[in-house]
């Protein structure tokens, strides 16, 4: 495939046959800040590290809470560090003497090995409460010098919280957190009662995370991205605290990060790790530089609310960003803060440096893989899916800044709210202070948009509908939006389609952002070659997650030893190929993160996931199709291959910020002996089946890449697939079980498409 991408590009591309009847620190993969940390204390000082092992799924069918303990019972304790465990959340544990069923137990590890201390009955992890009398209980048994608190399970970012009950499905959010730390060890912002709290969970390395930890310990540490299933190495980090109780927490922070990145090393998972130490005695300057930022926001889109949006979701669709957030994953909502300010500075330039030098100044230390080269160290929430029911949970936080919750509620709603008003006309300041003690109870309560609010129409991307669509001199076909219809954008992607009337085929090939981009014109060309990716040869459907200049990330949906999963893919400019990371399973409905990223292994079965639908039946949407499986060889990989001859569709895709879309007129490619030929305006589907090329109104068909029309002897077809080959003759349906997915058959015509899906 030809890589010279605009601006940004989604590669979301190849499903296929199936028939219808009715970093730039490469070199080492990791970056880290080099940082070095002397010991704060004596090595006569006390310890109890509090662990709530909410056990989940992730213990019920993985045992992975067990394999952490057994790490952590090979660690010899000198009598001054004790660990004080909760168990519970999970329906079964794989540890003998644990109990399960909801059941919650407390446990003692010290020089004298594991002691069951209670067992409490069902209790739910997921509850406030729970929480609570854990901490309650470790103050009046077990008084130490120095505290750390360990949360361990699912974690899905600041607008979901985290340690998901697997049979209550209760989870804790972040004022939850704030609440039962402080019922039991009020705050104090001098000398917080816990020297780090860590979040063993994925997606929790939040600048909400922060505010609602400040005051409550000194150090934090979590991951912005998803965690691998192995988490922290509990028997590295517990290990150097129990050799060295004198080491303070930044030291320890950065031993638990080094740790954990050379246990993702072992098991191939390091290229997509992120852990981060956070200073919380820096959170007051960074939420004041947070809400200030807000503030500077909610002023430029007051001025101009459509364009501002606009652009601003151009800069977090550049952003790196974490768990997902593709149609097929679902959307955590979590993108970098240091990355989404620094493309944002152009719009908000006030704001923009302060903000990014009060993070530098809050993350002391940072591990992370060369595919999240681009990570601060923390995460904020940001709508990508414009979402009422996300952005609810996140307005209910009230560690969230007002102004931030002001500007989505703006974006999803169309108006100011009222709370915006004192910052608006610069009669409330967000200082410091403010900003630890939250703004007054009369500004706050109105900034939760109802369940019954209804979005008002900031952006009518429907009126982009049908968009003529040219040809150039060279036979590239293109649109040229309007200054206004840029204002409506946040993104332009492609449509891709396979389409045969032959046999009553519509197969969607994927969305994609491979568009030669010009946002300063409005002038957005197609960039075909006439190649999409494959896994082993067999055609994928994938959606892109995160594009760079060094390295784009993508998801591929895929039935996996039957499981739905995802796989997760970069393609690497500097060697022009991709790496398979591993598959994950979708998000949750609570929205919660999977932290199991399977490495693929020889023998394992693939099925491949796609969609489609009949063009003569009254289909109105796709249906998800299972069509090829097979078997793992020893080096699988994800390579671009031709797509073979046929007639494929074309749509140039605007995306508003809202995630509402509108398609342009249609191109038409007609792949034939290895020449491409682009024609746009008539409707495919009539052209296509009496075997005449589309006709574009008023003008002529060109050659893909020539400059002429197709007729003109000086035109030099531009040479893509060979004759055999290609999408359509490496369709075979093998043995898949149809699951959820849905299965069609047609009356095969002999040598056709169909005679290839039928086999």
């Amino acid at each position: 495939m030809g890589r010279k991408w605009g601006r940004r590009w989604t590669m979301v591309v190849v499903a296929v046959l199936l028939l219808l009847t009715g970093c730039g620190e490469e070199e080492s993969g990791l970056r880290q800040a080099q940082a070095e940390f002397a010991n704060t204390y004596n090595t006569s000082d006390t310890w109890v590290i509090y662990w709530y092992l909410c056990g989940t799924d992730l213990e019920s069918e993985y045992g992975a809470a067990s394999a952490d303990l057994k790490e952590l019972l090979r660690v010899p304790l000198p009598p001054n560090v004790k660990v004080l465990i909760e168990t519970g959340g999970t329906q079964r544990w794989h540890t003998e003497g644990i109990p399960g069923n909801g059941a919650a137990a407390r446990f003692l590890y010290d020089e004298n090995g594991l002691t069951k201390l209670a067992s409490l009955g069902p209790q739910s992890m997921g509850d406030v409460g729970t929480l609570t009398d854990f901490l309650r209980f470790g103050k009046e048994q077990y008084p130490a010098d120095h505290r750390v608190f360990v949360f361990w399970d699912h974690g899905g970012g600041s607008a979901v919280g985290l340690c998901m009950d697997e049979a209550t499905q209760q989870i804790l959010s972040l004022d939850d957190v704030r609440q039962a730390f402080t019922a039991v060890y009020p705050a104090d912002t001098e000398t917080p009662p816990f020297e780090l709290v860590g979040f063993d969970a994925c997606l929790m390395a939040t600048v909400d995370s922060a505010a609602a930890l400040h005051g409550i310990a000194r150090y934090m540490v979590g991951s912005e991205e998803v965690e691998s299933g192995t988490g922290w190495k509990y028997d590295g980090w517990v290990k150097a605290l129990g050799n060295n109780p004198a080491m303070g927490g930044d030291a320890l922070g950065k031993v638990i990060c080094d740790s954990f990145f050379a246990g993702c090393t072992e098991d191939d998972s390091e290229d997509l790790a992120t852990l981060s130490v956070t200073d919380l005695s820096r959170t007051p300057a960074l939420m004041k530089a947070y809400g200030d930022f807000g503030v500077e926001a909610l002023r430029a889109a007051d001025q101009n609310q459509r364009q501002f949006f606009a652009i601003l979701s151009r800069s977090a669709e550049g952003a790196e960003n974490y768990g997902g957030n593709t149609r097929e994953q679902g959307y955590t909502n979590m993108v970098d803060l240091g990355d989404l300010v620094k493309n944002a500075r152009p719009q908000l330039p006030q704001t923009a440096d302060t903000l990014l030098s009060a993070l530098r100044e809050s993350v002391i230390y940072k591990v992370n893989g060369r595919y999240h080269a681009n990570s601060s160290g923390l995460a904020c929430f940001y709508s990508y899916d414009g979402d009422p029911e996300s952005w609810r949970a996140y307005a209910n936080l009230s560690v969230a800044p007002l102004p931030i919750k002001c500007l989505f509620y703006h974006l999803l709603y169309g108006e100011m709210p009222p709370e915006a008003a004192p910052f608006l006309a610069g009669d409330y300041e967000y200082t410091p202070e403010t900003a630890e003690s939250g703004p007054p109870a009369s500004m706050s309560s109105a900034t939760i948009a109802p369940a019954t609010a209804t979005a008002q129409h900031l952006y009518n991307v429907a009126s982009l509908e049908d968009t003529p669509v040219d040809i150039d001199g060279e036979g590239s076909a293109f649109v040229h939006l309007s200054a206004a219809a840029m204002e409506l954008l946040s993104s332009v992607h492609c449509q891709f389609f396979y389409f045969s009337p032959e046999d009553d085929i519509l197969l969607y090939l994927g969305s994609d952002s491979n568009i030669n981009a010009d946002w300063d014109t409005g002038l957005f060309k197609d960039n075909f070659f006439g190649q999409w990716p494959m896994l082993d040869g067999h055609p994928v459907y994938i959606e892109i997650i995160y594009e760079s200049e060094e390295y784009n990330l993508y998801s591929i949906p895929i039935k996996l030893n039957g499981v739905e999963c995802n796989l997760q893919v970069s393609y690497n400019f500097k060697d022009e190929t991709y790496h398979i990371l591993g598959a994950r399973r979708e998000l949750e409905a609570s929205g919660v993160a999977d932290r199991n990223l399977i490495q693929l292994k020889p023998g394992d079965t693939i099925t491949t996931l796609h969609y489609a639908m009949t063009i003569t039946g009254d289909d109105t949407d796709y249906t998800q199709v299972e069509v090829d499986t097979f078997t793992v060889g020893a080096s699988p990989k994800v390579a671009d291959e031709d797509v073979g001859d046929g007639r494929y569709g074309y749509y140039f895709e605007f995306v508003d910020p809202l995630n509402n879309s509108a398609w342009s007129d249609m191109v038409t490619y007609t792949i034939q002996g290895g020449a491409i030929t682009t024609s746009i305006g008539r409707d495919m589907f009539e052209s296509a089946s009496n075997g005449n090329a589309l006709a574009a109104p008023g003008g002529g068909i060109v050659d893909h890449r020539t400059g002429g029309s197709a007729g003109d002897s000086d035109s030099v077809p531009f040479s893509a697939a060979p004759t055999s080959g290609g999408i359509a003759d490496s369709l075979t349906t093998g043995d898949a079980e149809s699951g959820d997915a849905e299965r069609f058959d047609t009356p095969t015509t002999g040598g056709s498409i169909a005679d290839q899906l039928t086999r």
